[in-house]
């Protein structure tokens, strides 16, 4: 006799899978193949021109001949690719040097947990640090979504701290830690992107860095750093949080997806902080990460490590070296748009429909403001009828905010694109605005 399939049900699942947060990307990512001829400024990947297939064998030729050189026996050589490997990472030594001379970020490579991109950092470091059902963790509002979902997958709502247009604040942040523990919480994290944040492209002050560091020490909490866009950017870059931290406030938070390249699925957290157990015995923070992240993905693919660790040789880990080409080639892109935005609306015609944008200065994203609401069905008016992609603000606030912005990405396409793309989106948000009077 067959018995019956089982069938689940919904609510008997875990709350986070029906979060709207878990749906967005898969909407965006079903806009794009229903309609494979629109333009798309939605998706923040680096651009593929950049990448060489042949260059990956030798990478992973370069790092072999540098465990030879440095005394691996053929055997230890094939266990580096073929074998699990140490949880915390095989190259923790080489991410600690090029910490070292590209951010000034000076820690022993025992910091270093290497992970399966920097998704799983923020994994890891928010499982560790959220013990107690009233720890809370603030995060900078408009935020990147892998942060939110990663909280949610957890149990745990994030409380939304406001930036400004010009970008983060601290004045904001103290008012919600009060506001926090005025609720019987404890403040624990706070998670910012201070260098060209995705979604909203600004960049924290230099006197704000410090200030928060500040803030943090006499408020007790960890800083959240995660600043992916820093070496893809032109110009001079601000001192990461995590070069000017003195007490062991920060947990930076690193990927090699944009400067290297995404597909190695390579990311990091330097986790410095003193652990001191109940004994007394003291320990890393980073140790405690790795000891989550064994039940999780129990290590990081060895052979990602092996083309990563090729390519930090090749440049005597200076990544900034690597991204000469991709930093000037995203800085002209953003400096495109700029352009024929300004070209395509000019300031009256702007002015008189209430239209404005931000101007980062590096990074992959800018954010539009209109005078429309920018849901799920105005993106999916936009790709059928004009031929353009792009993503809701909606998507990055915890909560609610964003409903009349749109983010822009700048990293994906060609000149050509741009110039053709930017065009199309005037078209829609010229209708859009007209209907809404």
């Amino acid at each position: 006799m067959r018995m019956a399939a089982a069938t689940l049900r919904k609510e008997d699942l875990h709350a986070s899978v029906g979060d709207p947060v878990l749906d967005t990307m898969t909407f965006l990512n079903e806009i794009t193949h229903r309609y494979p001829e629109a333009i798309s400024f939605a998706p923040g990947r680096p651009y593929d021109g950049f990448f060489d297939v042949e260059e990956i064998f030798t990478h992973l030729r370069r790092y072999l001949d540098h465990l030879a050189q440095d005394g691996a026996t053929p055997g230890e050589i094939r266990d580096a690719l073929f074998q699990y490997g140490p949880t915390g990472g095989r190259i923790r030594e080489l991410i600690a040097d090029s910490l070292r001379k590209d951010e000034n970020i000076d820690v022993r490579p025992e910091s270093v947990v290497v992970t399966v991109g920097c998704q799983e950092a923020m994994f890891l470091a928010l499982r560790a640090l959220l013990a107690r059902p009233d720890d809370a963790l603030l995060v900078s509002s408009p935020c990147y979504v892998g942060i939110t979902g990663a909280a949610r997958l957890l149990g745990v709502e994030p409380t939304a701290v406001e930036e400004g247009r010009d970008g983060f604040r601290c004045a904001p942040l103290a008012a919600a830690l009060a506001a926090e523990k005025a609720r019987g919480r404890r403040p624990r994290a706070f998670y910012v992107v201070p260098d060209h944040s995705n979604p909203s492209g600004t960049t924290m002050s230099l006197p704000e860095r410090h200030a928060l560091l500040e803030l943090a020490a006499r408020e007790d909490f960890l800083v959240l750093e995660d600043s992916p866009y820093r070496l893809v950017s032109p110009g001079r870059r601000l001192p990461t949080l995590k070069s000017l931290d003195r007490d062991r406030r920060v947990v930076h938070l690193g990927s090699y997806s944009k400067t290297l390249f995404p597909g190695a699925r390579v990311g990091f957290a330097v986790a410095d902080q003193v652990v001191v157990d109940a004994d007394g015995t003291r320990g890393l923070l980073a140790d405690d990460l790795t000891r989550i992240k064994s039940m999780v993905t129990v290590n990081t693919s060895p052979l990602s490590q092996a083309v990563v660790a090729g390519m930090l040789l090749a440049v005597d880990g200076r990544t900034s070296d690597l991204n000469t080409e991709t930093s000037a080639y995203y800085g002209e892109a953003m400096k495109a748009v700029l352009a024929r935005l300004d070209e395509c609306l000019p300031r009256q015609d702007r002015d008189a429909l209430g239209i404005r944008w931000n101007s980062p200065d590096g990074g992959f994203f800018l954010t539009v403001d209109v005078p429309f609401r920018t849901d799920d069905a105005a993106l999916a008016r936009a790709a059928e009828e004009h031929g353009v992609i792009w993503t809701p603000m909606s998507y990055f606030h915890p909560g609610s905010g964003g409903e009349q912005s749109l983010r822009l990405s700048v990293s994906y396409l060609t000149q050509a694109d741009i110039s053709e793309g930017v065009a199309r989106l005037t078209r829609f948000i010229k209708s859009e605005s007209a209907k809404a009077g």
